[in-house]
C-alpha cells in the first residue's frame, strides 16, 4: 500500500489520536454523567474542526517538502474533502442514533458515554476496513467497480427511503440481540450489567451500546468505500475518516437539537452517494478534479440544508442553551 505521507507523520497521527481519546476520557470522567449543553456541544465541535484542519495544514506542509506544491496542494483537497464526505454522512448515523436514544429512553446524561464508546469501536473497525480496502483496491483494480456500483444503489435506496420511519421494533439486529441477552426493564445508573430477580443480566444501556456499533458498521460499508472514490492514499483514506469521527459525539449533541430542521439532508445524502458511485464508475474513463468533487458535495449540501430549514415545519424549533432530549 502506497502512501504520501512520511512516517513520522503516521507516528504523530497516531499519537494525535491517542491523546485525544484520552484527553476526552479524562474530562468525560471528570465531568461525570451531565446532559451535554448546545453551547457545549458547539464548542467541542468547534475544537475537532480546528484541530482537524491543523492537521491538514501539517500534511500540506510535509507533502510540500517532499513533493512540491501542486502535490501538496492536491493531497490536502484529498483530505479535505474526503473529511467533508465522511462528516456529511455522519449525518445519518446521528439520525439513527437518535432514533435508538429516543426509542430506549435513554436519560440524556448516559448518551455521552454511550457515544464515546461507541467512537472508539468505530476507530478500531473503520481503521481494520480502510486497510483491508486499501490492500484489495491495490491488488484488484475492479474493485473500484464494485465499490462504485455498491454506492450508486445505496444512493438510490436511501432516496426512497427518505423521509419514512425506521421500524426499530421490528429491527432484525435488536430482535437477534435481545434473544442472545436477557435485558433488565429499567436502567442502573450507567452500568451495563446488574442484578434482576436474582439473575446478572444486562441493562438497556449495553443493548443501546450494541446497536450503536452495529449502525456504525452499516454506516461504514457506504462511508469508507465513498472516501476511496476520492483518493487510493490509506494515510488520506484513514486521517479524514478518523478525524471526522472523533467529532461525532459533539456533532450528534449539536445536530439533535435541531433534527427537524434538516428533515430534507437524506435526499442530499443519497444524491452524493449516487454521485460518488458514478465518480467510481468512471475512474477509467474520466476522472473527475478532487476540486470538483468537492465543489459538488458542498453545493448539494448547502442547497439541501437551505430548502429543508426553508420548508421545515413549524413547530421545529431552533436549538437553545439546552441539553438535546433534556
Amino acid at each position: 500500500m502506497d502512501t504520501i505521507a512520511p512516517a513520522w507523520l503516521w507516528a504523530f497521527f497516531i499519537a494525535s489520536v491517542l491523546v485525544a481519546l484520552f484527553v476526552d476520557f479524562v474530562v468525560l470522567r471528570k465531568q461525570g454523567a451531565h446532559s451535554v449543553t448546545v453551547k457545549e456541544a458547539l464548542n467541542w465541535s468547534l475544537i475537532w474542526v480546528g484541530l482537524s484542519f491543523a492537521f491538514n495544514g501539517l500534511f500540506w506542509w510535509a507533502v510540500y517538502q517532499d513533493h512540491g506544491l501542486a502535490q501538496a496542494n492536491t493531497r490536502s483537497m484529498e483530505f479535505l474533502t474526503g473529511y467533508l464526505i465522511e462528516k456529511s454522512l455522519a449525518v445519518d448515523n446521528i439520525f439513527v442514533f437518535l432514533m435508538i436514544f429516543t426509542y430506549f429512553a435513554v436519560p440524556p446524561e448516559f448518551q455521552k458515554r454511550v457515544l464515546m464508546i461507541g467512537i472508539v469501536g468505530a476507530i478500531v473497525l473503520r481503521t481494520v476496513m480502510i486497510l483491508v480496502g486499501s490492500w484489495l483496491i491495490s491488488e484488484f483494480h475492479w474493485v473500484l467497480y464494485v465499490f462504485g456500483a455498491f454506492l450508486l444503489l445505496t444512493g438510490i435506496k436511501m432516496w426512497w427511503a427518505a423521509g419514512k420511519e425506521p421500524d426499530l421494533e421490528s429491527n432484525p439486529a435488536l430482535k437477534l440481540l435481545r434473544r442472545l441477552m436477557p435485558v433488565s426493564p429499567s436502567f442502573d445508573g450507567e452500568k451495563f450489567f446488574t442484578v434482576h430477580n436474582g439473575r446478572r443480566i444486562a441493562t438497556p444501556l449495553l443493548l443501546v451500546i450494541a446497536l450503536v456499533g452495529l449502525t456504525d458498521v452499516i454506516f461504514a460499508v457506504d462511508s469508507i468505500p465513498a472516501i476511496f472514490a476520492i483518493t487510493d492514499d490509506p494515510f488520506i483514506v484513514l486521517t479524514s475518516n478518523i478525524f471526522a469521527i472523533l467529532g461525532l459525539r459533539a456533532m450528534y449533541f449539536l445536530l439533535a437539537a435541531v433534527a427537524a430542521k434538516f428533515h430534507l439532508l437524506s435526499y442530499g445524502l443519497a444524491v452524493i452517494l449516487v454521485f460518488i458511485g458514478t465518480k467510481m464508475l468512471l475512474i477509467d474513463l474520466y476522472k473527475i478534479p478532487v476540486l470538483v468533487s468537492l465543489g459538488v458535495v458542498v453545493a448539494i449540501l448547502a442547497v439541501t440544508m437551505v430548502w429543508s430549514v426553508r420548508t421545515a415545519p413549524r413547530n421545529a424549533e431552533l436549538p437553545s442553551d439546552r441539553s438535546p432530549g433534556g
